[in-house]
């Protein structure tokens, strides 16, 4: 009988009990644990040596190389890049990125890529603006491609629970973009939040410094010629049709739409919510162990249309009362976990502020929680940092200053002053449970956390992965409640293994969209 301790950010609903099985006879058999260099001193022997295979690197094919795809590339070139995709030829990250990598066949289309290269890919990672993830993902998953895919996992809540579900079933090594999670801080905020390091739980807030994109925009008028390094039609993929328009204003480097200002537009992107509360919401998520919320509400700030997202947004989000699983410290043959009953708790998010044109983003990113609870923060730090997430609990709190989660403050009950987590006494009550990633060392958490996901496919261990679809599709579809909210601006009373908004029928094109013809999830 093969048993399996359950990662601390796992709840009863997310449990497979499949992943013990063995794995496809695909080509990564023959690449998986080849040496200790897969991580054998984290992660125990390898099951098998191929002793004939001699190139032990994987074939990577990477798609969206400009932005953040850039990096997400770089993470990788330990390995084979045999494949760049990205629907601008004529873009710097084009002339960069094949330059450096001159092996690797370019494409603009990723269908014709996967068709093309077939079983020569190992493997794939995908960059590209949020309303594309899913169908790349898809397609590359059907074909058993480990997935390496950029936060937010999805732009809707039914494709998060499409991968999640396709991971699940195909036993498929994957890993969401967030690369904080790849942080010994932020492991270990989780563990000892679970651990009752503040007790209790029941408010959370959580604020960031976006949109530093525009917002609140209405289309614009007519429409300029298509650059004809730019596959517009491809770029478009699954969202409705529109003219390309390109840049308007000369001060603004980044377009209309493209390369960059795609994000507050609701037919490419999340808004601040969905680009930043995958990073910003991590730790609670984790540590509180966070599954369907039961009411979801957003007030916008500003003006909200049917094209783009508001300056600004408050969200509440209501969680019942839940029951999580941690492994104990030292498992042994009958008990692995121990259960964990969470309170209720009121999940508050916060960004962009009251319109200011003038601004960066378009607001004067005022927007944060109530004076009050943040007057030891602002001891602590000299003010109130423009991103970070405050956790509240019977018996204390925790303060994260930044985007990432790596690194906390703790205030318990009864103390002046917030004190670094290295530095505080309470910490040595509670033992270290969670697998630290073996590559965070260097401090590159981009880098750390894709090689985490490559040394999973060549273990063939899906549960490896930090943020794995699984995983990180859970935290999505939480955030993307937010979006949907503001979009049909009232609040939702949310049934989650049914994914239907109970009073607010409106809802259901948002949670599930209607792609463009040609267009799908495979």
């Amino acid at each position: 009988m093969l048993v399996r301790v359950l990662n601390p950010d796992e709840n009863l609903l997310s449990v497979d009990a499949s992943q013990n099985e063995p794995p496809r006879g695909d080509r990564r058999k023959f690449i998986r644990t080849s040496s200790l260099a897969v991580g054998a001193l984290a992660f125990g022997p390898p099951a098998l040596v191929r002793g004939q295979h001699l190139n032990s690197k994987l074939n990577i094919a990477c798609i969206g190389i400009g932005g953040k795809g850039r990096s997400d590339t770089d993470a990788c070139a330990a390995e084979n890049i045999v494949a760049l995709c990205d629907v601008d030829s004529g873009s710097d990250a084009y002339e960069t990125q094949t330059r450096k990598y001159p092996s690797a066949k370019f494409y603009k289309d990723f269908r014709q890529m996967l068709d093309q290269l077939g079983d020569q890919i190992d493997a794939v990672t995908v960059s590209t603006p949020d309303h594309m993830h899913a169908i790349i993902a898809s397609a590359a998953m059907k074909r058993n491609k480990a997935v390496f895919c950029q936060k937010p996992l999805t732009q809707t809540i039914y494709e998060a629970r499409y991968l999640s579900n396709m991971a699940q079933d195909r036993k498929i090594v994957t890993q969401m973009g967030n690369q904080g999670s790849a942080s010994d801080g932020l492991r270990r905020a989780v563990e000892t939040i679970q651990d009752g390091l503040i007790g209790q739980v029941h408010e959370v807030h959580v604020w960031t410094n976006r949109p530093i994109w525009p917002q609140a925009m209405e289309l614009s008028d007519g429409e300029d010629p298509i650059p004809a390094t730019l596959d517009w039609d491809t770029w478009i993929g699954a969202a409705p049709m529109r003219p390309y328009v390109g840049i308007r204003n000369p001060n603004d480097k980044f377009g209309t739409y493209t390369p960059f200002n795609w994000r507050g537009w609701q037919d490419f992107g999340t808004g601040a919510l969905g680009d930043m509360a995958c990073h910003t919401v991590n730790v609670p998520f984790r540590a509180l162990q966070l599954d369907y919320p039961t009411e979801i509400e957003a007030m916008p700030f500003g003006r909200m249309n049917k094209q783009s997202y508001p300056v600004g947004s408050k969200i509440r989000f209501a969680f019942p009362k839940r029951t999580g699983r941690t492994p104990f410290e030292h498992p042994h043959l009958f008990h692995h976990f121990k259960k964990i009953e969470h309170d209720p708790v009121t999940l508050w998010w916060y960004d962009g502020g009251q319109p200011d044109p003038t601004a960066r983003g378009g607001h004067d990113l005022t927007n944060k929680p109530p004076a009050e609870l943040t007057t030891d923060i602002v001891v602590l730090q000299g003010k109130l940092p423009n991103s970070g997430c405050l956790l509240i609990g019977e018996g204390g709190m925790v303060f994260l200053p930044d985007d990432y989660g790596t690194n906390f403050f703790i205030k318990l009950k009864g103390e002046k002053e917030f004190v670094n987590y290295l530095k505080h006494p309470a910490m040595a009550q509670h033992p270290e449970r969670i697998a630290r990633n073996r590559h965070a060392g260097d401090g590159n958490l981009v880098r750390a956390h894709a090689l985490e996901w490559i040394d999973a496919i060549k273990a063939n261990k899906p549960e490896m992965c930090y943020s794995r679809f699984n995983i990180g599709a859970r935290l999505v579809e939480i955030m993307l409640l937010g979006c949907v909210s503001l979009r049909v601006g009232q609040k939702i009373e949310w049934d989650g293994p049914k994914m239907v908004a109970k009073n607010c029928p409106q809802a259901a094109q948002y949670i599930r969209r209607q792609d463009r013809t040609n267009w799908a999830l495979s």
